[in-house]
C-alpha cells in the first residue's frame, strides 16, 4: 500500500469497500503520498514517474511549481490509466481532502477499466513509458542530446495528427487491393472444387480482370483514399533514418494512449465527481469535515464565463440522466408530450437511473454524451449560454441564449478533440514526390501561423515540399512550404 499512514490506509480500505458496494469495478489501485515538488514533477511528466527528457516537461514543471508557490493552483488528484492504477496524494492536504481524492480516484479507475474508448489503450503504460525513455536515452548517447531534442520538437508538434477511431475500425488493407492491381490476378470467390466453375465462371473472372485493369489505369495517387493517421503514413513512407522512425512511433503510441482522455474529459471527470460526491455526503464525511468539503467541492464545480467546466457539466448531466430515467422521462410518450406542466411533473417511477448511468459510462464519449443528453431543459436549468470575447470591453459576454447555438458551440469544441481534420491525400502531388494534405473545413479557418509551422515541421520529415488544401475566407487555397518559403496558392492547383 505504498507509503500511506495508518489513518490513510484505513480510509483507503473503507472507500474501496464503499466503491465496490456501489457497483464500481476497478483495477487494483495503489496510492502514493508525495511532497508538492514530487507531485509537480510527476504531473509534468503526464502522471508518469519516468519519461524521456524534453524541455517541455521542465517548462510544465516550472509552471506548476510557480502556481503552487503563489497560491494560484494546486493539484488535488492524479490517477494513471494502468493495471494496476496508480494514484497520488499530496502530503500537505488535510484528511478531508485525502478522502475526497480517494473517492474521486475510484470513479476514474472504474471509468478507465469499463469505458469503451479506453478499451484499446495499453494497460501496462507505466512500463511502456519507462521503455520509451530508455530507447530515447540510447539515441541521445549515439547522436547527442541536441539532435534528438530537435527531432522530438518536430514529432511533438504534430502528435495530434492521428485517428483515434482507427483502433476500433478494421479496414481492408491496401496491400491486397494493391497486389491485385499490380499483378492483375483476380481473387476468386471461395467455393468447393466441384462448384468452382459455377461460383467463378470464366466470364465472371474475365469481367473482374477487366475492372482491375481499368482501376489500375485510373489509379494516379497514393494513398488510394484519404488517410487521417498522418503519423502512421509518415512512419511507413517518409525517408527517415531508423532512429527517427522509432522516435516518431514512440510519440504516436503515447498520443494514442492519451487520446481517450481528450475524448472523454467531461464524462470522466463528471463520473468521478458524481461518485466522490455520493460517497462523501452519504458515507464518509464527519460533521467536522462538512464545511471544508463543501468549500472545496463547490470550488471544483464553479463555472466561469467563456469556459466549460468538465467537472460541473459532467456531474450535472449524470445526475440529470439518473433523475430522468428514475422518473421515466424518456421514450416516445414523453418526447411527444407537448404539455410543459405535465412534462415537468412526469414521473412513472421507472427506477432505471442507476442502470442508465452505468450504461452511459460504458458506451459514450463526450461528443455522444453531449449530443444525446445535453437537452434544452438542462441548458436552461443550469443557465448555460454561448459566450464570446469582446475586445472593446475586454470581457467575455453572452452573445446567444438560443439552445441550438449553445449546443453547437459545445459540440464544435469537442469534435475531434477541438483539432482540425487533416488527411493525407497524395504522396506524389503533381508527380513531384510532394506531399498533399487536405483540411476538412468545418466552418472555422485554420490559424495560418500554426498551419505554416506544421508544414515546416512536416517538411523536415518528408524532405520534399508539403502542401495543405484548405479554405480561407470561403475560397479554396493551398498552403505550401518548399523548404525555404511559404506560399498561398489557388485551390485549382490541386490533384486531379
Amino acid at each position: 500500500m505504498a507509503n500511506l499512514t495508518i489513518e490513510l490506509a484505513k480510509a483507503k480500505e473503507n472507500i474501496e469497500r464503499l466503491a465496490g458496494d456501489y457497483g464500481l469495478d476497478f483495477f487494483q489501485t495503489i496510492f502514493e503520498v508525495l511532497e508538492f515538488d514530487e507531485l509537480n514533477q510527476v504531473a509534468a511528466f503526464g502522471g508518469f514517474p519516468t519519461r524521456y527528457p524534453h524541455w517541455s516537461f521542465g517548462m510544465e514543471y516550472d509552471q506548476l511549481s510557480k502556481g503552487y508557490e503563489y497560491g494560484l493552483s494546486k493539484i488535488y488528484e492524479m490517477v494513471i490509466n494502468n493495471d494496476p492504477c496508480y494514484a497520488y496524494l499530496l502530503k500537505s492536504n488535510p484528511m478531508v481532502d485525502q478522502k475526497l481524492v480517494m473517492a474521486h480516484v475510484y470513479g476514474h479507475c472504474d471509468f478507465f477499466k469499463n469505458n469503451h474508448w479506453f478499451s484499446k489503450t495499453n494497460r501496462k503504460m507505466m512500463d511502456q513509458m519507462a521503455n520509451h525513455a530508455t530507447r530515447i536515452h540510447r539515441y541521445i548517447d549515439r547522436h547527442g542530446y541536441e539532435e534528438i531534442e530537435k527531432f522530438l520538437d518536430i514529432c511533438l508538434s504534430i502528435e495530434n495528427l492521428i485517428d483515434p477511431h482507427s483502433v476500433f475500425i478494421k479496414r481492408p488493407g491496401h496491400s491486397e487491393v494493391d497486389a491485385q492491381l499490380t499483378t492483375g490476378e483476380v481473387k476468386k470467390l471461395k467455393s468447393k472444387d466441384y462448384m468452382d466453375k459455377y461460383i467463378n465462371p470464366p466470364e465472371f473472372l474475365e469481367d473482374q480482370k477487366r475492372k482491375l485493369e481499368e482501376k489500375a489505369k485510373q489509379k494516379k495517387t497514393y494513398p488510394p483514399s484519404p488517410v487521417k493517421d498522418v503519423l502512421l503514413f509518415l512512419i511507413e513512407h517518409a525517408p527517415m533514418e531508423q532512429w527517427q522512425r522509432d522516435i516518431l512511433s514512440i510519440v504516436r503510441k503515447e498520443a494514442y494512449y492519451f487520446a481517450p482522455q481528450g475524448q472523454t474529459k467531461i464524462m470522466n471527470e463528471g463520473w468521478a465527481s458524481y461518485w466522490h460526491s455520493t460517497m462523501m455526503t452519504r458515507n464518509i464525511l464527519t460533521a467536522s469535515e462538512l464545511i471544508d468539503y463543501a468549500d472545496h467541492h463547490s470550488g471544483t464545480l464553479a463555472m466561469s464565463p467563456g469556459q466549460l467546466n468538465p467537472y460541473k457539466i459532467g456531474i450535472e448531466l449524470f445526475r440529470d440522466i439518473e433523475d430522468r430515467w428514475n422518473k421515466g422521462k424518456f421514450g416516445s410518450d414523453y418526447n411527444q408530450c407537448t404539455d410543459l406542466v405535465e412534462k415537468k411533473n412526469w414521473n412513472t417511477n421507472a427506477g432505471l437511473g442507476k442502470q442508465k448511468i452505468f450504461e452511459v459510462r460504458k458506451v459514450y464519449n463526450d461528443v455522444m454524451f453531449i449530443d444525446e443528453f445535453f437537452t434544452e431543459e438542462f441548458c436552461l436549468k443550469h443557465k448555460i449560454f454561448a459566450f464570446e470575447y469582446n475586445p472593446k470591453t475586454t470581457q467575455y459576454e453572452i452573445y446567444s441564449k438560443a439552445f441550438n447555438i449553445v449546443k453547437k458551440k459545445v459540440l464544435d469544441a469537442l469534435t475531434n478533440r477541438g483539432q482540425p481534420f487533416i488527411f493525407v491525400v497524395d504522396s506524389n502531388f503533381e508527380n513531384r514526390s510532394e506531399l498533399l494534405l487536405s483540411h476538412r473545413h468545418e466552418g472555422i479557418d485554420l490559424k495560418i501561423p500554426w498551419a505554416q509551422d506544421t508544414l515546416k515541421n512536416l517538411f523536415q520529415i518528408w524532405k520534399r515540399p508539403v502542401n495543405l488544401l484548405t479554405k480561407l475566407d470561403e475560397k479554396e487555397k493551398i498552403l505550401r512550404f518548399d523548404g525555404e518559403k511559404h506560399q498561398e496558392l489557388g485551390g485549382e492547383k490541386k490533384a486531379s
